[in-house]
């Protein structure tokens, strides 16, 4: 129930009762969200004065928030697809990687994600968000680089498996800024931009990947040439992040002092406050009790055995229809194409019609689903089907994105939510993990196991995302029937989930959170 976020005239940030409790929260409680004393200042302007402003502020997140993290993703993907793009060349015969070796290359990047996954969301909280994202930026590029030098399979496992370490803490702490910067309405259309940004990244590869294959110089082989470049424009990108990219509101040096707390005043009405560092085992417990947070786990778990599949072995799969290595890495660019365009659209539908997170990511899983029937279906005299059937699979995205953005929308108390995070990078790591070592060798070019098994997780994530819809919508009826029985008005609800989102309240402890469909 949206609408109700968006509290102007009878805001609780308008009311100096509110205003005394907030003061009173911070010194009783000794919990102190990262934005508080900003939050207090709210009071000292009228709602005219906050209005006025306010479209300046969103436009200045947009200007400098959104490129940071957009370019930041399309990079992190490409590091992901490097492997894809670097199996097209000689990289598994000079390391040695042949038969199963190169399914636990591709897989133990994910050991790495999952053994980080939890530990790098703790960190998210407690740490400065911008300094250890740009950090841990800083080091993908290190260890990109350092893939040139690899030379057996003991070598690469090593280096793949630090590389997912420090690619666990990067979609959680662009989550993360999303929600500390925008509000909840508008968070769905940017998350699926950023992520559209994968498709970009494919579409960038392609062509890296093709261009740098023409290379035929001996001292530094194609696949190294892949490995360098990418890392080095991870290097300069670190530095750029770095520079530009605060760490809450409160250190955002392009907004006046004015405009910080309008942008604090923006996303307290997602009722989740903004950051609070102090962890809270009872928070741990809901979280591991929660059916949304489990859910959306599974749902993770199930796209992520896709995305281990397709990111992986997409090369391998377009080798297999016919095409050379050269062309193979080439035929993957429209998947990124489609990708590019269809996640944002879903993110507009997300965000301009009511409630329709769930049954969007339903429906678009049928797309991808009819190209995976495809595949399994269609015979190899057909490869110009079997490839367009595969550019389809880029689609996964949108249900993943849409999966986030209901996870850091519907979930409150920062403890609760850093695990909740953690739980779900785990079983996201798990499938990729699963989704790797699906495609065996022996069922070259058709890989019909792998396909069954990635039908069947489209199919899981429909129901999943089916009984997600039907829980929420009956908590929120169960919440709208105890308000109408009692004890305070809408507008009365409404304030005190404001006050207690920055008292870093759970969603459950918080009586007057909404679920967002």
């Amino acid at each position: 129930m949206e609408k109700n976020m968006d509290i102007k005239s009878s805001s609780p940030t308008n009311s100096p009762d509110l205003e005394g409790d907030i003061s009173a929260s911070k010194d009783n409680n000794g919990i102190r969200d990262v934005n508080a004393d900003l939050f207090h200042e709210i009071g000292e302007y009228s709602h005219e004065e906050l209005e006025a402003d306010r479209l300046t502020v969103r436009k200045k997140l947009d200007m400098i928030i959104m490129p940071l993290i957009c370019v930041t993703y399309c990079l992190q993907f490409l590091d992901k697809l490097s492997l894809n793009y670097a199996a097209a060349y000689t990289f598994i015969p000079d390391l040695g990687l042949e038969g199963h070796r190169y399914s636990w290359v591709a897989a133990v990047f994910n050991f790495g994600y999952l053994f980080w996954a939890i530990p790098a969301n703790l960190l998210i909280q407690k740490l400065p968000i911008g300094k250890l994202t740009g950090t841990t930026i800083f080091i993908w590029a290190i260890l990109l680089c350092a893939h040139v030098g690899a030379k057996n399979y003991g070598g690469i496992l090593v280096l793949r498996f630090l590389l997912g370490m420090f690619e666990a803490g990067i979609s959680p702490s662009i989550m993360a800024i999303v929600s500390m910067f925008y509000t909840r309405s508008e968070q769905p259309f940017r998350m699926c931009i950023f992520l559209g940004f994968n498709g970009m990244s494919t579409i960038i590869g392609s062509l890296l990947s093709y261009g740098l294959g023409h290379a035929d110089d001996g001292a530094i082989k194609s696949w190294q040439l892949i490995f360098m470049t990418i890392g080095l424009m991870n290097f300069v990108w670190s530095i750029v992040f770095l520079t530009f990219m605060p760490d809450s509101a409160a250190n955002a040096r392009f907004l006046t002092h004015k405009q910080k707390v309008i942008a604090v005043d923006r996303v307290s009405k997602n009722m989740v406050g903004v950051k609070t560092k102090q962890y809270k085992m009872p928070q741990v417990f809901e979280a591991l009790l929660d059916v949304k947070v489990w859910c959306l786990v599974l749902i993770g778990m199930a796209t992520g055995i896709i995305n281990g599949g397709v990111s992986n072995f997409g090369s391998a799969l377009i080798k297999g229809f016919g095409f050379s290595s050269l062309n193979a890495t080439l035929l993957q660019l429209p998947n990124g194409v489609i990708e590019f365009f269809v996640v944002p659209a879903c993110g507009l539908l997300a965000t301009y019609v009511k409630d329709v997170r769930c049954l969007t990511i339903m429906v678009v899983c049928l797309i991808p689903l009819g190209g995976l029937l495809g595949i399994r279906l269609t015979s190899l005299d057909h490869r110009w089907s079997l490839v367009g059937s595969s550019w389809l699979q880029g689609i996964v995205g949108a249900p993943i994105i849409l999966c986030w953005n209901l996870l850091s929308t519907n979930i409150a108390g920062h403890t609760k939510r850093s695990i909740s995070n953690g739980m779900w990078f785990c079983f996201y790591a798990a499938g990729n993990i699963a989704g790797a070592n699906i495609f065996d060798s022996r069922e070259a070019p058709r890989y019909f196991s792998a396909l069954t098994g990635m039908i069947v997780c489209y199919c899981a994530t429909i129901a999943l995302a089916g009984v997600l819809w039907v829980y929420m919508a009956w908590e929120n009826r169960r919440r709208d029937k105890k308000l109408g029985e009692g004890e305070q008005t809408v507008t009365g609800a409404e304030e005190q989930a404001v006050l207690d989102g920055f008292r870093d309240r759970t969603d459950k402890e918080n009586n007057g959170f909404r679920y967002g469909l």
